[in-house]
């Protein structure tokens, strides 16, 4: 059977070209497509990026991926984390568990976190991006960008030699913190050193381990030194913190971490499938857009690795920039609704950054509890919102008891509907479209790429109150509003409707 991602056009007519084939491009490029947007996906390596790398994904990601349609691959592919194993000396020192649940967080169907290797997360992805039209191709390098007010034109190299220049309308950079495209454009990385250490990550395979426990050895002074089960392969993610700056990863190296800070011996590990050396960094580019070209994921921000939390911040990246290029490039809502992007990222960015440096900074540690519930409530990404964006706009008379407002993300409760029950909000949000509800009051009139609900009771109803609710596609309410006059002006601005029909 040949590689899908060899489904290649010589000469694809694109209106976005993504660059890099990670998580954040994929994700970016399979919402794009399922809104009929024309995606194309350049990746520099010969196949997919290996390594397990950002293996855990948190109940916002997964919220994301069920309304792009590969949850159940996703929820296929890997399973729940599994309790931590505590060595010392050779012997066993209990279980405990990484992440308490926090029973304040709110209501998803996607509580817990899930662990699958990131080479398979990218899998899914690209299956996904192909059956929805877009196209992949491996082993394509952006070479040099320029732009005009109305497109750009990327310089494209090929793994055979050739070359070749696409005119696209938007081009994104998604390819990682070594980012060609934020290099193309001079747009420096401003962050600090936080001294914070380097560290291995290897997916290895191992004799005399079980597979129902993340193992840990807690002790080392360097750092601690773990290995992860992967789900749906043999192999194990390592993870080992170095002292210094300097460290070459080979089987050699990761073998002799192993047998130097556990009790296994160096030929416990049978291969070394994928490693990788790095040094944790905290940075953010100076900005996220420079006219038709937008920095997602590392590209835009360095974060390290505690929380698990890079992966699934770029995903969250590519989830708000999507909805608002399909309605500039489909829908012609004006291009300045573009800049809401940046405006709504970077804090959210800034944010995971800080978080993530605290939580690899305290690592790993079996006695302390309060790291387990901590990690627990700041994780899951569901509380994020954009309040403070020019795009949320709360003109209600009463707000709601519970202080639900707009900016927020949609609380996923069940609510009664005009239509009948309906177990979730999210299944009638699912979908590239906006979402209006009218909650305990009478619907507006129907219009084109928006659906309506009449909410007539319901812990939904309960949560946000009386009013008019229009719901981005990326599940946060955009408008809460007591008169249809303001969904109109606000339809206006996002390209559904013009002003004063």
């Amino acid at each position: 059977m040949p590689d899908p991602t060899s489904r290649t056009p010589q000469q694809p007519t694109v209106d976005v070209l993504v660059v890099g084939g990670g998580p954040t491009g994929l994700t970016l490029a399979c919402d794009l497509a399922r809104r009929g947007v024309r995606t194309h996906v350049i990746e520099a390596t010969e196949r997919l990026p290996a390594g397990s790398r950002g293996k855990s994904l948190q109940a916002r990601t997964l919220e994301a991926f069920d309304d792009l349609g590969v949850t159940d691959a996703v929820k296929a592919a890997g399973g729940p984390f599994p309790r931590m194993q505590t060595w010392r000396d050779g012997e066993r020192q209990g279980e405990w568990r990484l992440i308490e649940p926090d029973p304040e967080a709110p209501v998803s169907r996607q509580p817990q976190q899930w662990l699958i290797p990131q080479w398979r997360t990218q899998e899914i992805l690209r299956d996904r991006l192909l059956e929805l039209g877009g196209t992949l191709e491996c082993g394509a390098r952006l070479m040099s960008l320029t732009q005009t007010d109305t497109q750009v034109t990327a310089e494209v190299a090929q793994s055979d030699g050739g070359r070749r220049l696409m005119t696209v309308s938007y081009l994104v950079g998604a390819d990682g913190s070594h980012s060609s495209v934020r290099e193309s454009l001079g747009i420096a990385m401003k962050g600090e050193d936080r001294g914070l250490r380097s560290a291995v990550v290897a997916d290895v395979r191992v004799r005399g381990l079980d597979r129902d426990h993340w193992h840990i050895w807690p002790d080392d002074p360097p750092g601690e030194l773990l290995l992860c089960p992967l789900p749906g392969t043999a192999d194990f993610q390592l993870n080992a913190k170095i002292t210094g700056d300097e460290f070459t990863a080979t089987a050699e190296t990761v073998r002799s971490l192993v047998a130097e800070r556990t009790h296994l011996a160096p030929d416990a590990v049978t291969e070394v499938v994928w490693s990788s050396f790095y040094r944790p960094r905290t940075a953010m580019a100076e900005r996220f857009r420079q006219g038709r070209v937008f920095l997602a994921g590392d590209a835009a921000h360095l974060h390290p690795p505690g929380g698990g939390q890079g992966l699934n911040i770029g995903v969250q990246d590519a989830y708000n920039l999507g909805w608002k290029l399909g309605q500039v490039i489909g829908r012609r809502a004006p291009d300045t609704l573009l800049d809401s992007y940046e405006a709504e990222r970077r804090p959210a960015a800034a944010g995971v950054l800080d978080l993530s440096t605290r939580l690899y900074r305290a690592g790993r540690k079996p006695e302390d509890g309060g790291q387990s519930r901590y990690r627990g409530r700041v994780c899951h990404l569901l509380s994020v919102h954009y309040r403070d964006s020019e795009l949320s706009t709360d003109a209600r008379a009463l707000r709601s008891p519970t202080g639900v407002r707009a900016g927020d993300r949609a609380p996923d409760l069940p609510c009664v509907t005009a239509e009948g029950p309906c177990r979730n909000l999210f299944d009638l949000l699912r979908g590239p479209d906006f979402t209006l509800l009218a909650v305990n009051c009478a619907p507006p009139r129907a219009t084109p790429g928006i659906g309506t609900h009449h909410v007539t009771s319901g812990l939904l109803a309960e949560e946000l109150g009386t009013g008019l609710f229009l719901i981005r596609p990326d599940h946060h309410i955009g408008l809460a509003a007591d008169s249809p006059e303001h969904v109109d002006r606000y339809l206006a601005r996002v390209g559904l409707r013009s002003s004063g029909t």
